[in-house]
């Protein structure tokens, strides 16, 4: 397999290293004299093939560390029976910088433990054997040249690392701050539909039924009653309206008057003028949590909205009850076949009254019982109910699909 193309800097580095260790041949430059010991062959030339190899080595020093190290150690051995080069010996202590650097985590560490014994074993056996103190200077220079430049590596790859890992934390950080901005987003975007549906939808549903019947028959006194009820509709559904473009202008997390169980009897009452036999049973009392005042009151107006579109002629009933910490909402109207509802509608009223129950973790039934159309919600009063139901749902309302308001 071949090797990928050397980096940009290793390029320089092998050139400088190259032709900084031609000078000092040049100049007559070298580690040691001549007359060392340890020197076998005398002269500049047997100094320049451990040099061309190291300089060879820095060209790989990023792409195989490993395979660098290994070649660039037999070439510092064989200038070490040379005069030797300090650009050689310079080019070496790179190369183990770079193989702890770049290389694999386990060789990383594998060559600053052999660095390290060397470094040991070069100090303490040179002083064992000819007992002065100069033989300490051999673990020095090992130290400089091996030890050093690993033990350098090491804590730069330490550094590295540090740096990748805190970038990888910032970038996981923003993706989750931009999930849970998308998340908030979708879910007040479904807070003001639910919110737009049930204050609006009951006001339109009546004044489409009233026009339809004050264009069908030809009375006048039921037409002015008609016209008095789509009035009446349309004023309170305009305040409501500018009530919500409010919220939406202003930021307010909550509407500014948010309905409460207290106001069940006011629209009762509407819906009795919209021409429903409507009867409330209210066994509630106590105090009741405002989220669940809110999402009982928007059921039950959205219950007897359907009822207004699509019930059968007879009693429509409203109960409310507290049952095992739990408020109780069941609404019935009757049930039949009729040849269509008297409005059309957007299939989202029973979709939004089970996303409300269960937002507050409560449960959601609707379907016929008989010869009556029912509707019931389960409200926890408790916190710790709510907020339990919250976190198996997952922020998440599961049901079944609804394709209508009524079937």
């Amino acid at each position: 397999m071949a090797l990928p193309r050397p980096h940009r800097f290793d390029v320089y580095l092998a050139v400088g290293g190259l032709l900084g260790g031609l000078l000092l041949m040049g100049l007559g430059l070298a580690t040691r004299p001549s007359d060392d010991p340890i020197t076998v062959l005398d002269g500049n030339w047997p100094v320049l093939p451990p040099l061309v190899v190291m300089a060879g080595c820095e060209l790989l020093r990023r792409s195989a560390p490993r395979v660098a190290l290994l070649t660039g150690t037999a070439a510092i051995c064989a200038d070490l029976v040379t005069q030797g080069n300090l650009a050689t010996v310079l080019m070496f202590t790179d190369l183990v910088y770079a193989a702890v650097l770049y290389g694999p985590l386990a060789s990383a560490r594998r060559v600053q433990w052999i660095t390290g014994l060397l470094t040991v074993a070069a100090t303490l056996v040179p002083f064992a054997v000819w007992r002065v103190p100069q033989a300490l200077l051999i673990g020095v220079v090992v130290g400089v040249v091996a030890y050093g430049p690993a033990a350098t590596g090491w804590i730069v790859r330490n550094h590295r690392d540090a740096a990748e890992a805190a970038g990888l934390r910032a970038e996981q950080t923003a993706l989750l701050a931009e999930m849970d901005r998308s998340q908030a987003v979708t879910a007040e975007r479904a807070r003001m539909a639910r919110e737009l549906h049930d204050m609006v939808a009951n006001h339109l549903s009546a004044i489409a039924i009233h026009s339809t019947a004050a264009l069908s028959i030809d009375d006048p006194s039921t037409s002015r009653e008609a016209l008095s009820v789509i009035r009446e509709n349309s004023v309170e559904g305009l305040a409501e309206m500018r009530r919500l473009i409010g919220i939406l202008r202003d930021g307010d997390e909550e509407p500014s008057a948010v309905p409460t169980l207290d106001g069940l009897g006011a629209l009762v009452d509407t819906a009795r003028a919209n021409g429903l036999d409507v009867t409330l049973e209210a066994g509630h009392e106590g105090e009741v949590p405002a989220p669940v005042e809110l999402a009982a009151y928007r059921i039950v107006q959205e219950s007897l909205t359907n009822a207004l579109k699509h019930a059968c002629p007879g009693r429509v009933t409203v109960r409310l009850t507290r049952l095992d910490g739990a408020l109780d909402v069941r609404v019935t109207s009757p049930y039949g076949h009729r040849d269509g509802p008297r409005a059309p509608g957007s299939g989202a009223g029973l979709v939004g009254m089970r996303e409300r129950a269960a937002l507050l973790g409560g449960t959601f039934e609707a379907g016929p019982e008989g010869a009556l159309w029912a509707v019931r919600a389960t409200l926890p009063l408790t916190e710790g109910d709510r907020t339990e139901g919250n976190r198996v749902q997952g922020n998440r309302v599961e049901g079944t699909r609804v394709e209508g308001d009524r079937p």
